[in-house]
C-alpha cells in the first residue's frame, strides 16, 4: 500500500512552487515577446501563412497561431518555429495541440531540455506517469533538471502505479549507477511500494558515496517517519539540516519527528522560527496547523489559525480547520459556526459536508438534514450539489428509503437537473434496477446528447450487463470521441472489446486506461484480459499489487471468485 508522505500536498505546494501548463487567465501584453524571430528565406505560401500566424497571435487567436507556426516548422525543419508553436500553443487551451507542438520541437532539437521539460509536465498532468519518466530519464542522461526526486513524490501522492515506475528506475541505475537523483528517486518508490528494507540499503549506500546531499537525509527523514522510526526520522533530519540550515522541508519533518517524539516545545520552537522566516505566507501557516493536527496537538493549531480569520478575504481552509478543532474538542455548534462561513467556491461544499455528517455521527441525523436545507435556501445556486450531499448522508445512515424520496422530491422541482438525474440513474443501478437506470440516463442524453459521463454509463452497462453489445459500441465510441483520454471511457472500449470476445484489441485500450488511473476496477479488466490471453504471471503481479495498494477491492475480488487461479500464493486455499 502507498505511503501517505508526511508533509501535506499543501505544505509542498507551498514549498515548490506550482507549474502549470497553462497560462493564467489573465491578460497577457505580448505572450510572444520573447518567441525566437522568424528567418527569411520562405516561399510565398509559407510567408503567407507566417503572417497568418502574426496576426492571429497578436489577436489573441493563439491555437490558429501556434497552427500557422508549426505547419512551417515541420516544413522547413525549424526548430525555432517549432518553439515558437509551442509558445503560442500554451496560451490556446489546447492540450493536444500543445503536445504536438511540443513533440515537434523535440523532434527538431533532440538535445534541448526545454521541449522534454514540458513533455514531461504533459504527460504527468494526464496520468500518464511512465511517459513522464522517459523524458525525465532522457533529461537525466544528458546531466539535465530531470527532477525524477520530485517526480517519484508526486506520484506517491497521486496514487500512480509503482511497479512500471520502479522497473524502469532500476533499468537506469543499471546504466548509471552513481546518479544520485535517480536513486533517490527509485528508493521513494521502493519505500511506497512496500520494500522499505531494500529503499533503506540503497540509501545506506548512496550515503557512503555522497553523504554532502541534503535530498538524501530528506529521503531517509521521511522513510523512517513512514516506519514510526521516528528517532531515526529526528536523526536524519538534523543531519540534512547541518547540510541545508534554510531547508523548509527538512525543518517541517524535523518538527514532526519531534512532535511525534513528544518534544512539542521543540518542535513549536522550529516551526515559530519558521513562520518568522516567512511572517506574510497565509499558505505555510495553513500547512502547519494540518501538521500540528495530524499528530493530535489542536492548540498550537489553533494559535496558527485564528489570525487568519480576521483577514479579508480569509482563507477557506482556515474554517474548515478551525471547525476540525472545534469538532475534536467536542464543541459541535461551534464547528458548525466555523463551517457556515465558508463561502461559495473552494472549500464550500466540504465544509457542508463535514457539518453535516458532524452532526450525523453525533446521533442528531434531523439536525444534519436540517443544516443542509437551510444550507439550500441560503445557496440556492448549490441546490443540486447539497441535494446530492444529503442523499449520500442518508445512504451512509441506512436511511435508503429517504434518500430516494428526497431525490424524487429534487427531481420533481429540477427534472432537468443533471447531476440529480445521473445520481438517480445510479442509484437505479445499485438496486439492480437497470431499466431505471436506463430510462435517467435516457432522459439525461435527450436533452444532452453529448454528454460524455452519460453515454459511457449508460454503453458500460449494456455492454457489462447485457446482450446489446451493438448498442453499447455505439454509445461508448461516441463518448470516447467527446473524451478520448478519459481513462474511465478508455477502460469502457477495451471491455467493450473483451465482451465482443477481441482480447487482442481489448488489451492496448485497457493498458492505456490503468496507466492513467491505477484502481481497482481498471485492474480487474486489465488482469482477466491478461489471463484470457495467456499471460498469467504479469496478471498475478497486476492482482497483487492491487491488493496491497488499496484497503477495499470489491472488483478484484469478484474476480478471484470467478478465476481462483488469479489469487496470490499467499491466499489461496492449501
Amino acid at each position: 500500500m502507498h505511503a501517505r508522505w508526511l508533509v501535506t500536498t499543501l505544505t509542498a505546494t507551498w514549498l515548490a512552487g506550482c507549474q502549470s501548463l497553462t497560462p493564467p487567465p489573465t491578460q497577457v501584453a505580448d505572450p510572444m515577446a520573447t518567441a525566437p524571430p522568424i528567418e527569411s528565406g520562405l516561399d510565398a505560401d509559407s510567408l503567407a501563412t507566417l503572417i497568418t500566424a502574426e496576426l492571429a497571435g497578436q489577436r489573441g487567436q493563439f491555437g490558429e497561431a501556434a497552427q500557422g507556426y508549426l505547419k512551417t516548422a515541420r516544413r522547413y525543419h525549424s526548430p525555432a518555429l517549432a518553439e515558437r508553436a509551442t509558445l503560442a500553443a500554451r496560451y490556446a487551451d489546447d492540450p493536444s495541440q500543445l503536445t504536438r507542438a511540443a513533440e515537434t520541437w523535440q523532434a527538431l532539437a533532440p538535445d534541448a531540455e526545454a521541449p522534454a521539460r514540458l513533455l514531461a509536465g504533459i504527460a504527468q498532468q494526464r496520468g500518464d506517469w511512465t511517459g513522464s519518466l522517459e523524458q525525465r530519464l532522457t533529461l537525466a542522461r544528458r546531466d539535465g533538471q530531470g527532477d525524477l526526486t520530485g517526480f517519484a513524490e508526486a506520484a506517491l501522492e497521486q496514487g500512480a502505479a509503482l511497479p512500471p515506475l520502479i522497473a524502469r528506475l532500476r533499468r537506469f541505475i543499471d546504466h548509471q549507477p552513481d546518479h544520485p537523483d535517480a536513486l533517490l528517486a527509485t528508493a521513494l518508490l521502493e519505500a511506497g511500494n512496500g520494500n522499505v528494507q531494500r529503499a533503506d540499503e540503497r540509501l545506506d549506500r548512496l550515503a557512503a558515496r555522497h553523504p554532502d546531499l541534503p535530498d538524501l537525509w530528506l529521503a531517509k527523514t521521511r522513510i523512517a517517519l513512514q516506519q514510526g522510526r521516528d528517532a531515526a526520522a529526528r536523526d536524519a533530519a538534523k543531519r540534512g539540516l547541518d547540510l541545508a540550515p534554510d531547508d523548509s522541508r527538512l525543518i517541517l519533518l524535523l518538527a514532526q519527528a519531534q512532535l511525534r517524539l513528544g518534544n512539542v516545545d521543540a518542535a513549536q520552537s522550529q516551526l515559530d522560527a519558521l513562520i518568522a522566516q516567512h511572517a506574510d505566507a497565509p499558505q505555510l501557516r495553513l500547512a502547519l496547523a494540518q501538521l500540528y493536527l495530524g499528530e493530535g496537538y489542536p492548540d498550537p493549531a489553533k494559535r496558527l489559525l485564528l489570525p487568519l480569520i480576521d483577514d479579508e478575504p480569509s482563507p477557506p481552509l482556515a474554517f474548515i480547520l478551525l471547525g476540525n478543532v472545534a469538532e475534536q474538542e467536542g464543541e459541535i455548534d461551534n464547528a458548525l459556526l466555523y463551517y457556515r462561513q465558508v463561502p461559495p467556491g473552494d472549500g464550500f461544499l466540504e465544509a457542508r459536508q463535514r457539518g453535516a455528517r458532524m452532526l450525523a455521527d453525533a446521533g442528531r441525523l434531523s439536525d444534519a438534514r436540517t443544516f443542509l436545507h437551510i444550507e439550500r435556501l441560503r445557496h440556492p445556486e448549490a441546490f443540486g450539489d447539497l441535494i446530492a450531499l444529503e442523499v449520500d448522508l442518508l445512504g451512509d445512515q441506512g436511511e435508503d428509503t429517504a434518500a430516494d424520496a428526497l431525490l424524487d422530491r429534487a427531481l420533481s422541482s429540477h427534472p432537468d437537473d443533471v447531476q440529480l438525474r445521473f445520481m438517480r440513474a445510479m442509484r437505479h443501478y445499485h438496486d439492480d434496477d437497470l431499466a431505471g437506470m436506463e430510462r435517467n440516463l435516457r432522459y439525461i442524453l435527450e436533452r444532452h446528447p453529448d454528454n460524455a459521463t452519460a453515454l459511457n454509463a449508460l454503453g458500460y452497462t449494456l455492454a457489462d450487463e447485457t446482450s446489446r453489445l451493438d448498442e453499447a459500441r455505439q454509445l461508448i465510441e461516441h463518448a470516447h470521441r467527446l473524451a478520448p483520454d478519459d481513462p474511465a471511457i478508455i477502460d469502457s472500449m477495451g471491455w467493450l472489446q473483451h465482451r465482443l470476445g477481441n482480447d487482442e484489441a481489448a488489451l492496448p485500450y485497457l493498458r492505456d486506461a490503468y496507466r492513467r488511473q491505477p484502481d481497482p476496477e481498471i485492474a480487474a479488466h486489465l488482469a482477466e484480459v491478461l489471463w484470457r490471453l495467456g499471460h498469467r504471471s504479469e496478471a498475478r503481479a497486476l492482482v497483487a499489487d492491487t491488493l496491497e495498494r488499496f484497503d477495499t477491492h470489491p472488483p478484484i475480488d469478484d474476480l478471484i471468485q470467478r478465476l481462483p487461479s488469479l489469487a496470490p500464493a499467499s491466499t489461496q486455499p492449501e
